[in-house]
């Protein structure tokens, strides 16, 4: 399988990308970040709005974004996740403004993805059910299984109580940078439960009733919230009738490939790591990646974490039909595989909480249990290309739709 050629703008982000990470991201600085309120360190994210228009970077130029693709925003996920760089890149970027541009109105997406594309105004997607892959169609098809409650209890309802605003009322956990986004983008039921539907709303962050929570986390690098509603008003995300859950499957296409991209840098970065410990410790009187097995075992990791970049890179040109379920699934386990390597190999000092390799180890845990696990990724991917047979790309339908207007609004 061929990697896609660098184009020289692309070596341009990257370049200019990991020289202010080098300076603005260390461990030291990373540690610092995470311990603050917003759970990054909102300097850096201002000077990356600044040098290079990151949170627009995808964004259309008429909205003040970019107007770059996938490819560049998958660029820069890499060297963010290669130094665990703490920030709202994700959850607002990758996870919220897609869906913003995909299902809003001409008013909101002029009043909001400015502000997203500037770093003003960061976001936060809160889905109800605690299953992030399967409300994006990466596990399964979010059309047949229940990821939001049931409809009659669970989740968040959606009412309008007086025929004119609605009312949101519930809670969602595990929400990606939840705590401190400006604006949440809420899914909730509507409609009671005989004709229940999933629709989109937006969130104020000071809207009252509204309760955030920042939850401790295993991976300290990635902030999750738990999100309170108690009659919140809301303002519906677009219009009726609203194709969200195909919004919510196209945005998980396009978020699996940027999650992978991540993955890849974290399993670099640890694997770089583990390589400049293994040329400087000393045994028996020279430097333990003289051995053998060590050799043996550093190049393997080498080639499993290309391998996951090159699925990476064709999935974000969208060649040769790799999905991007299947490189997020690949680069998981790279991930995996690199943290535990970095661990074992660092000995007795990888396993201490000063050094960066509990670090990346965390992260290799955590993004399993976020975005995982690769089996059932690699069983959906599988699905949608009808692999299982006659009925088996039944799912297809909700994974390949794409609301009105969102072709036009995202590239």
């Amino acid at each position: 399988m061929r990697t896609a050629a660098v184009t020289e703008e692309q070596q341009e982000i990257r370049r200019t990308l990991r020289e202010l990470l080098a300076k603005r991201a260390g461990p030291a600085e990373t540690r610092a970040a995470v311990t603050t309120t917003e759970g990054y360190d909102t300097a850096l994210w201002a000077a990356l709005a600044g040098a290079l228009g990151l949170p627009g970077l995808a964004l259309p130029e008429r909205y003040g974004g970019v107007g770059c693709g996938p490819a560049e925003l998958a660029l820069a996920c890499e060297e963010t996740g290669r130094v665990l760089a703490p920030s709202p890149l994700l959850a607002t970027s990758v996870l919220a403004a897609p869906l913003i541009a995909a299902l809003g109105t001409g008013r909101q997406r002029a009043e909001l993805l400015p502000r997203i594309a500037d770093g003003t105004l960061t976001c936060a997607l809160a889905l109800p059910g605690g299953s992030l892959p399967l409300a994006l169609g990466l596990s399964g098809d979010n059309a047949a299984e229940p990821w939001a409650g049931d409809g009659r209890s669970g989740g968040v309802q959606a009412t309008r109580p007086d025929g004119a605003a609605w009312v949101l009322y519930g809670e969602a956990g595990h929400v990606l940078d939840g705590h401190s986004a400006g604006l949440l983008v809420v899914a909730a039921h509507t409609g009671g439960f005989p004709r229940s539907r999933t629709l989109l709303f937006l969130v104020r962050a000071d809207a009252t009733g509204l309760l955030r929570r920042r939850l401790p986390t295993l991976d300290v690098t990635r902030s999750q919230a738990l999100v309170e509603l108690r009659d919140v008003e809301a303002e519906l995300l677009g219009e009726e009738p609203a194709d969200t859950l195909g919004a919510l499957a196209a945005t998980g296409r396009t978020a699996a490939v940027m999650l992978a991209a991540e993955a890849v840098g974290a399993a670099r970065g640890a694997l770089d790591r583990t390589v400049e410990h293994a040329t400087t410790r000393q045994q028996f009187g020279r430097p333990i990646g003289s051995f053998q097995a060590i050799r043996h075992r550093l190049a393997d990791l080498l080639v499993q974490i290309e391998s996951a970049r090159s699925l990476t890179v064709c999935a974000a040109q969208e060649e040769q039909g790799v999905s991007g379920a299947l490189a997020l699934a690949q680069a998981l386990e790279a991930q995996r595989a690199a943290a535990a390597e970095t661990v074992q190999l660092h000995g007795g000092l990888g396993i201490t909480w000063e050094h960066d390799a509990q670090l990346y180890f965390k992260r290799a845990a955590a993004d399993e249990l976020l975005f995982g696990p690769a089996h059932r990724l690699r069983a959906r991917a599988a699905e949608c290309e009808g692999l299982f047979g006659d009925g088996a790309g039944a799912g297809r339908g909700s994974a390949a739709g794409v609301a009105p207007g969102a072709s036009g609004e995202v590239a």
